[in-house]
């Protein structure tokens, strides 16, 4: 059996990829020329069982020919695509272009719903991002040496009732937090980034008088009707690495609906920051 793999940025599609040629299915990878990293090349070329085509953003109608062509009924969506791409000089096919113009937001749920409606009408079931990667979801509890003080635990609180405010209108899924106060909230420049404005703002308040504990308290959480197909919670070095950029002191997510990349390597960088980790359910 033949899967389709679109293919975003980062490190999920090779971690995807891994898993279903472990599990003896050959693999159809779409790959974003925006987006992709040009590796993806030479596995398909260590490995007879994988097969490329590059595409454009934009080039729905190749996608779906394509998946056509090689025989692919199932396929799935792994690694970020920047939203800010829709706005940028890429240019739309037809199908897309109807596509876009029917939505009545361009949100990253109605973006990606009406895509996977698309593709399932030709015959293209879209499953979840997560199949074959269910070990690497996190699990509940700490996942650190330390645990989040009191005055963590204080901020996730409060950030888990304002993310999830935002997620909910599908703005983006992470707030960071100081003191109990909103420093910044995702939107289209992604979690990392998110993190990085934070504490570049927070650096402009020292030296200055300012009620604001200086440690950060990043919450991250799925959206409250999460589809698993994509768009999941993901955390993985970079986002340690933003946060010890930033000051950042702890790291709260929810079991069951994140994936944990490069789990061993994360904890061990969160550890020697002085970073806590924590998964709770919904």
């Amino acid at each position: 059996m033949k899967l389709g793999l679109i293919a975003g940025n980062g490190r999920f599609p090779f971690l995807l990829l891994d898993a279903a040629r472990a599990e003896g299915l050959e693999v159809v990878v779409a790959a974003i020329k925006e987006e992709t990293d040009t590796e993806i090349d030479r596995r398909a070329a260590a490995d007879r069982g994988v097969k490329v085509f590059w595409l454009s953003l934009g080039e729905l109608s190749r996608l779906i020919e394509s998946f056509h062509k090689e025989g692919v009924a199932r396929a799935v969506m792994a690694g970020q695509v920047k939203h800010k791409q829709i706005f940028s000089s890429i240019r739309p096919d037809w199908r897309l272009a109807k596509l876009l113009l029917n939505l009545r937001t361009r949100s990253t749920d109605a973006l990606l719903g009406a895509v996977a409606k698309v593709l399932g009408g030709e015959g293209i079931e879209l499953i979840s991002s997560t199949a074959f990667l269910e070990p690497l979801l996190a699990a509940e509890g700490v996942l650190t040496d330390r645990a989040p003080n009191e005055d963590e635990q204080k901020n996730i609180a409060y950030g888990r009732g304002v993310a999830g405010a935002v997620a909910g209108f599908d703005i983006g899924q992470t707030v960071v937090v100081a003191a109990q106060a909103c420093v910044a909230v995702e939107a289209m420049e992604g979690t990392d980034a998110t993190i990085e404005r934070a504490g570049r703002l927070m650096a402009t308040l020292e030296g200055d008088a300012s009620t604001l504990e200086r440690r950060l308290t990043v919450v991250k959480v799925a959206k409250p009707n999460q589809d698993m197909r994509f768009d999941v919670p993901v955390v993985g070095q970079a986002t340690i690495d933003a946060m010890i950029r930033a000051g950042a002191s702890c790291l709260a997510i929810e079991s069951g609906r994140t994936l944990l990349f490069d789990r061993e390597t994360l904890v061990a960088a969160a550890n020697r920051a002085g970073i806590a980790l924590v998964a709770s359910p919904r």
